[in-house]
């Protein structure tokens, strides 16, 4: 139904995700996007969803953001 874009796998990143995950009927698509992609895959595991999209982005790059936001459409 819905989809979400979670930028940061930090402490607040990792709650929202999970907090999101719990929701699938809200939430069918979701992908966490970080500067480093391995702590987004952590988060992923953590959670038990292999649905979930990982990405790599820095967010203090406005043309990295707008390709990440127009490939997750």
């Amino acid at each position: 139904m819905g989809k979400v874009l979670i930028i940061g796998a930090g402490g607040v990143g990792t709650v929202v995700a999970h907090k999101v995950a719990q929701n699938p009927d809200v939430f069918t698509e979701i992908m966490i996007a970080s500067r480093t992609k391995s702590k987004c895959d952590a988060v992923v595991k953590a959670i038990g969803n292999p649905n979930i999209k990982t990405a790599q982005v820095d967010a203090d790059n406005v043309d990295e953001l707008v390709a990440l936001f127009n490939s997750f459409k």
